[in-house]
């Protein structure tokens, strides 16, 4: 079973309704680092968007570690489904502010340019 998020700005600081717009298009630490992601994950709290569990630096992952921000929505495209951290399960949440997924002209993985030809056997040795 599904259950629905009961309130996700609980401590977040924001006013009960209000909900953040995407950090950017593509995951804010690979992004200053220059690195790249495999699928994109963006916070409900704040809107932090981080790249998933399957790429190598797991920057979703390490927001809600950093900020008990438990609630995530997938940042593809197509994709609507939302996780919790916390319990490590799937939960319906609220429909976010758009964009809710990044370009559809960005590529997965991403962004163009910066993903390494081997990028599979990275992602795989990295498991």
């Amino acid at each position: 079973m599904v259950d629905w998020i009961e309130d996700p700005m609980a401590g977040a600081g924001l006013a009960a309704g209000t909900l953040p717009e995407p950090s950017g298009s593509g995951c804010v630490e690979c992004d200053e680092a220059g690195g790249w992601w495999f699928h994109l994950r963006r916070c409900v709290n704040c809107g932090h968007v981080g790249c998933c569990d399957d790429s190598l630096a797991r920057h979703a992952r390490r927001h809600f570690e950093a900020t008990g921000h438990r609630y995530i929505q997938s940042f593809e495209p197509g994709e609507d489904w939302f996780w919790d951290y916390l319990d490590e399960r799937a939960v319906h949440g609220p429909l976010l502010p758009p964009p809710r997924h990044h370009p559809t002209a960005q590529p997965a993985p991403g962004p163009e340019g910066r993903v390494p030809s081997d990028w599979r056997k990275q992602l795989a040795s990295s498991r």
